[in-house]
């Protein structure tokens, strides 16, 4: 058994029966993160392939999770090894891999992010070892409790599909609906047409295999919307996203009304 400092709180929650929310990180401020936990949320990703995030900033993000049922997830840049063993190296609970497109693909970051035999991840004295103080401990657990989440986000991932879900250890797969439109000549939309059945298909077929599946929902009704569907792990949103959706309706409704000047 892992110790409970090492376990990955997200894992054992996919696998129950109530879904699992989260949100998606932008933000350098860790207090992000920090808010995220106590309002009981499950997960944060952390998206370094866009914006300004940086290593340090991770780190941050993670240290303000500490203690909490908060699972970190990092959207790293690309499918390398430097990308990936640094996320965990810092103490991510996974990492979600970006513009999968082959089974080969998703399997290369496992190699990545996994210890020998089933990998080829290196061994560093960092923040996941507790800098060196508990590195057996960590390296009899690593490999099951790191999650590697390719994300579904191109064409040509639903097209090989099969083949991906066939990959050993993948437990969850995350939809991206606005790249996969874009990829299919959709620029700018959600869910372009067909976008829309195309994630129902890959959401049934990864179900069939006991395989999670996540996606963000646009607002309340798509939450209840893609709840219903089954997905497991749901976005409410991201933090910069969010701040707009509340803060455009009170500007415009301000907008559209006058004050009277007071001086006290």
């Amino acid at each position: 058994m892992p110790l409970p400092d090492f376990s990955n709180p997200l894992r054992p929650k996919l696998k129950g029966d109530a879904p699992c929310k989260g949100l998606w990180v932008t933000m350098e401020s860790a207090t992000v993160t920090e808010l995220a936990a106590e309002l009981g949320l499950d997960w944060v990703t952390l998206d370094m392939e866009h914006g300004c995030l940086d290593y340090k900033d991770v780190a941050q993000h993670l240290r303000a999770a500490r203690g909490s049922d908060l699972a970190v997830l990092v959207r790293v840049p690309a499918i390398t090894v430097d990308t990936i063993k640094r996320a965990l190296d810092l103490g991510a609970d996974g990492v979600l891999l970006p513009l999968v497109r082959t089974a080969e693909d998703l399997e290369l970051g496992m190699q990545f992010g996994r210890y020998p035999p089933r990998g080829q991840r290196g061994i560093g004295g960092e923040r996941s070892l507790r800098w060196g103080l508990k590195l057996q401990e960590y390296l009899a657990m690593a490999n099951e409790e790191c999650m590697v989440i390719p994300l579904i986000e191109l064409g040509d991932a639903v097209d090989n599909i099969d083949s991906i879900l066939e990959v050993e250890g993948l437990e969850t797969i995350f939809l991206g609906p606005a790249d996969l439109s874009s990829s299919r000549g959709f620029l700018g939309e959600w869910e372009g047409p067909g976008v829309a059945e195309e994630i129902l298909t890959v959401l049934e077929k990864a179900g069939r295999k006991g395989i999670a599946s996540g996606i963000m929902a646009m607002d309340n009704a798509d939450l209840v919307t893609r709840l219903e569907q089954g997905f497991r792990m749901v976005g409410l949103g991201s933090d910069v996203g969010m701040m707009s959706r509340q803060l455009r309706p009170m500007l415009s409704e301000l907008g559209g009304r006058s004050f009277e000047k007071r001086w006290f």
